[in-house]
């Protein structure tokens, strides 16, 4: 059964114990690349590596790309009522939060497709 993770330490460790790290790191790409915001998280990132630099990515597409970010989420499909009830008032905070709920789908997705 699954069970979301709480924070995204928990969730990169979780990944990392059912061997689905490399799995998740190459759905993060997958699907920023499909929303044109292409990154490349090679399969040696430390998770450490990739919590910093989704949340960098992130931040930046709030501050100067905000349409980008709503069409990456959309395209990710993070649920709009979860993105409703973040608090925005730091931006730094609010990204944090942003990137947890893209990593949170994207386990998901990993997480299901490897189970069925």
């Amino acid at each position: 059964m699954f069970v979301a993770p709480l924070n995204t330490d928990q969730l990169l460790s979780e990944a990392e114990k059912e061997n689905l790290y490399a799995k998740l790191i190459e759905q993060l790409n997958k699907d920023f690349n499909l929303a044109n915001e292409p990154v490349d998280f090679p399969q040696s990132t430390s998770p450490h590596e990739l919590k910093v630099q989704l949340h960098e990515k992130i931040y930046r597409l709030i501050q100067y790309q905000y349409t980008e970010l709503l069409n990456l989420l959309y395209i990710i499909d993070v649920p709009e009522e979860n993105i409703k009830q973040l608090q925005g008032a730091d931006t730094m905070q609010l990204s944090e939060q942003i990137a947890f709920l893209i990593l949170r789908r994207e386990w998901m997705k990993v997480w299901f497709r490897n189970r069925y």
